[in-house]
């Protein structure tokens, strides 16, 4: 039986048809994608090409709502009254969703964006909201960090998870991701992503920060479209894992 992995990206990000582009090149890499939807990034237009283009290729369709600071690309934290950024988030993915319906597109996961994704994994109250407004929308799952807030209170209502890893992130000894800011927080080689990425399908584990090998037992793994060279990497880990006899395919949560 050959093995399989889930490989996902965050799409809808990147403005004109230099961005669509590169989404599309994304597109006939990874199993499951992440559409931006106003927050940090992309508006009606953009969520129309990229669901039509990820329909066209049987991409497997997400939410990528974010707090609304498209000056900081949503990486940044913000304090707002809760019913506030509840009431932003559910535009998001309302507008997604109905503009998906509008293509015979299914919206099947949630992952929040960047700081929204780093608070949610810890602040009980965001994850516990981000699983709510995933079930209100009857998205089938949320994406997140394995064995976060976020997890936790997904098992804990019955909702299904995508425990999600990094091919081009370096971890701490955590399991946390290394923030932007310190030096090889980012990894930029494509033959360094795929190692990782490799070690997280074949043994569970990545190696840290500090060179300590630690456990990551991940569902799906994330590429960055977003970056310089992004779409030489996806296709190099393409190949990588195709020569291990490893599949990608957008299988559901266990």
């Amino acid at each position: 039986m050959s093995r399989t992995i889930c490989l996902n990206s965050d799409i809808g990000e990147l403005p004109g048809e230099t961005g669509r582009a590169m989404d599309r090149a994304i597109l006939d890499v990874v199993s499951r994608c992440s559409i931006a939807c106003g927050g940090h990034a992309g508006d009606d237009d953009s969520m129309r090409a990229t669901l039509k283009a990820a329909k066209a290729r049987h991409v497997v369709v997400g939410a990528h709502p974010s707090y609304p600071d498209r000056q900081n690309f949503g990486r940044k934290s913000m304090k707002m009254p809760q019913d506030e950024l509840e009431s932003l988030l559910r535009q998001q993915v309302r507008t997604l969703a109905s503009l998906a319906r509008g293509q015979g597109v299914a919206i099947d996961h949630l992952k929040p964006h960047g700081a929204l994704y780093n608070d949610a994994s810890r602040d009980p109250t965001l994850a516990e909201f981000i699983v709510r407004l995933t079930r209100e929308a009857r998205i089938r799952a949320v994406m997140g960090p394995p064995d976060s807030m976020l997890a936790k209170i997904a098992h804990a209502t019955g909702t299904d998870f995508l425990a999600e890893g990094f091919a081009d992130r370096t971890y701490a000894r955590d399991g946390s991701l290394l923030a932007r800011g310190e030096s090889g927080a980012v990894i930029h080689e494509a033959d360094a992503q795929a190692a990782q990425v490799i070690s997280m399908i074949e043994d569970s584990t990545v190696i840290a920060a500090d060179n300590q090998v630690i456990s990551l037992q991940v569902d799906t793994i994330c590429l960055h479209g977003d970056t310089a060279g992004a779409v030489q990497s996806a296709l190099a880990l393409r190949e990588a894992l195709h020569s291990r006899g490893i599949e990608i395919k957008a299988q559901a949560a266990p």
